[in-house]
């Protein structure tokens, strides 16, 4: 049997680590899907399993060009540890006050899904595993804040983040109202995390473009401890950049943004999320959204936890790869999904602006291609939402191609990208010259 015969069958009840399953082919189309789809005319799948599938030459892809693309993913597994609470202390729980806080879980193995047209072309692993996704969380973080901006909750992103955040009083931890000791007879109880001189500069575009230099502890980690740089004793010192002049991955501020959407909502967002984008593109009820062991706040009588924005400490999105590719394909068809427009076109146009202080970052998680410098095989216009892992939900609107790839080394994304988009490109080319 050939070898790309072997990756092109659907192998039941037994996962081969040595290969990818392509999709089957469900039913021969009669006729062959355009270049591009708009949002209007374009497939949309069914809610759950239900998943129209096409094979790659259905949908203009290189059958044995995609099997090699798909064989490289695998082959470039992720070197961390499976187990990824081993993995935290090898790597960020080293850094100061860098212990857990979240669950963590052991992964599984590679997997991924490839689209095309909206149709599920290849998939790999077991897309349906629920796996942590790290900082793609942020990519959902922000969305809660699209939908909050477009329903008017937020009426300009360039608002202060202040006149949106009341005082915070935390549940069942050290200083709050459950454990007053004498000692701390005087001080607040209450978190005020936008009332410093800096910080009530901040804007809600400050917060998603990861740009606001934050100052301050929340849920016991400083902004400082966070990929801590430069000479420990200007940690605590150092003076603040106004915000939007910087830029700074930090997880602390994200977390920030998480408390900031919130109080806007008055709901926990993983309920937000559900409500009005994961339950109306037909996401599975398996992901699941955890914060941290004491990020837990009153709202409104109600205690509700401040979910994290992504895994550091633990915790963020524990989410499916066929979960992550319908999320690829609604910001593929620019927040559109069917006859609903769940994040606004404006919305979107604004994810993919580039930020000032790092061209190649729109808002949370969007990752740019600028100038093609993180990406030098793929369109310049190709985005993703990415996460540590390496977790990449890579989206291209030229190709109407949408690529899951969990647990592949960062160095080899382009590798799989190159050899991904030559099968489309090949294919294209094959079928111009009329062979």
């Amino acid at each position: 049997m050939s070898l790309l015969r072997f990756l092109s069958r659907r192998v039941l009840g037994v996962a081969l680590a040595a290969a990818p399953l392509l999709a089957p082919c469900v039913a021969a189309s009669a006729q062959r899907p355009a270049a591009r789809a708009t949002a209007r005319d374009a497939y949309w799948p069914e809610p759950g399993p239900r998943w129209a599938h096409r094979t790659p030459a259905q949908v203009g892809i290189d059958s044995a060009g995609l099997a090699a693309a798909i064989a490289f993913a695998i082959a470039s597994e992720a070197k961390a540890p499976r187990n990824l609470e081993v993995a935290h202390y090898q790597t960020f729980g080293r850094e100061p006050f860098g212990q857990a806080v979240g669950p963590f879980a052991e992964r599984g193995d590679p997997s991924g899904v490839v689209l095309r047209h909206g149709y599920i072309v290849a998939e790999w692993g077991d897309p349906e595993r629920v796996d942590m996704t790290f900082s793609v969380t942020k990519s959902f973080l922000s969305s809660t804040v699209g939908v909050a901006f477009d329903r008017g909750m937020i009426r300009d992103l360039n608002d202060r983040v202040r006149e949106y955040v009341g005082p915070v009083m935390t549940v069942g931890v050290a200083g709050s109202p459950t454990d007053r000791r004498a000692e701390r007879m005087g001080t607040s109880e209450l978190l005020r995390p936008f009332d410093s001189p800096h910080n009530r500069t901040i804007t809600w575009d400050h917060l998603l473009r990861q740009t606001s230099d934050w100052e301050g502890t929340l849920w016991g980690k400083p902004e400082w401890a966070d990929r801590p740089t430069g000479t420990p004793a200007e940690w605590t010192t150092r003076a603040r950049k106004a915000p939007g002049s910087t830029y700074e991955y930090n997880d602390v501020r994200v977390n920030a943004l998480a408390l900031a959407a919130t109080s806007v909502w008055r709901r926990p967002l993983p309920e937000v999320l559900r409500e009005h984008v994961m339950d109306p593109i037909g996401a599975s009820p398996t992901w699941r959204w955890f914060g941290y062991d004491d990020a837990w706040i009153v709202v409104d009588g109600q205690a509700i936890q401040s979910v994290s924005g992504g895994g550091h400490w633990g915790g963020g999105m524990f989410i499916s790869a066929h979960d992550l590719a319908r999320f690829g394909h609604l910001t593929l068809r620019r927040g559109r999904w069917r006859d609903r427009q769940i994040l606004s076109d404006a919305w979107v146009t604004r994810a993919l602006t580039p930020t000032p202080a790092q061209t190649d970052y729109g808002f949370m998680n969007w990752f740019l291609n600028t100038d093609r410098k993180r990406w030098p095989s793929a369109p310049a216009n190709a985005f993703a939402h990415l996460g540590n892992g390496t977790n990449v939900v890579y989206v291209d609107p030229d190709r109407d191609l949408v690529a899951v790839v969990r647990w592949i080394e960062n160095g080899a994304v382009d590798g799989f990208l190159q050899r991904l988009l030559a099968a489309v490109d090949g294919a294209r080319t094959a079928s111009a010259s009329g062979r």
